[in-house]
């Protein structure tokens, strides 16, 4: 099993990694996510090589790019994108929890 890191921007909260990990999951090869909001740590566990500008692109697209990677007004709309993504990802683990 190979283990790939990612350090990601606007990781804050549960409802990031909630996100996060159910986006990383959905691509080939892709065994297990864990996320460290703390650190804004991305560890992704896998058996095949993966893709890795497609998953970097999606997370951008999600407002978490890779750190230090981008600047000025695509800074801002990746912090904003990633409040959407936050919000989403607090209540679809809120509806798990419930269904549980």
């Amino acid at each position: 099993m190979e283990t790939t890191k990612i350090w990601i921007e606007n990781l804050k909260c549960g409802g990031c990694a909630n996100t996060i990990k159910r986006n990383v999951k959905e691509f080939s090869g892709v065994e297990s996510v864990t996320v460290v909001p703390e650190e804004e740590l991305i560890t992704i566990k896998h058996q095949v090589p993966l893709d890795l500008t497609s998953i970097k692109a999606r997370l951008k697209e999600l407002g978490y790019p890779e750190k230090d990677s981008v600047a000025g007004f695509e800074k801002l709309t990746t912090n904003l994108k990633s409040y959407v993504s936050c919000a989403v990802g607090r209540l679809t683990k809120e509806e798990e929890e419930l269904n549980e």
